[in-house]
């Protein structure tokens, strides 16, 4: 029988929170003898030429250099790894990502619930994500 998950999206942003999804991939992967795929997104700066395009390459490479860290653990326990270090919108990045790469769980970081702000609390990038994406979506708090 084959394990449910085969290939687990993972999108980052490099901040703390993102460790708790990262732990919970990994564990998934590890089980499931899944590929995982990390992403991260820059999103595109209005204009940008010159000393600005110049920034963004210099994002770009920063945030390969970063997941190249983060997937190490993952390549050392001999799960399929790879990264992408990507320019776009974020929640359309993501979701084309999740389909052109067949991505069967994404797995991403969201906040808990503020009751007293449910406006803002809907209208994250997580949560678009959840109700975009066809396949399943694990949000980590």
């Amino acid at each position: 029988m084959l394990p449910r998950f085969q290939h687990v999206l993972v999108p980052l942003d490099f901040t703390p929170k993102n460790q708790a999804a990262l732990e919970v991939a990994f564990e998934l992967a590890v089980h499931n003898h899944a590929r995982i795929t990390l992403l991260h997104v820059i999103e595109p700066i209005a204009g940008a030429d010159g000393e600005l395009q110049a920034f963004t390459d210099q994002l770009r490479k920063r945030a390969e250099s970063e997941l190249e860290l983060r997937a190490q653990r993952f390549a050392d326990a001999g799960q399929k790894v790879d990264w992408k270090a990507i320019e776009g919108h974020r929640l359309e990045e993501i979701v084309r990502a999740a389909v052109d790469r067949q991505a069967d769980l994404i797995v991403m970081s969201s906040h808990p619930l503020d009751p007293t702000r449910l406006a803002q609390t809907w209208n994250t990038l997580s949560y678009q994500v959840s109700v975009l994406c066809s396949c399943p979506i694990l949000l980590v708090k």
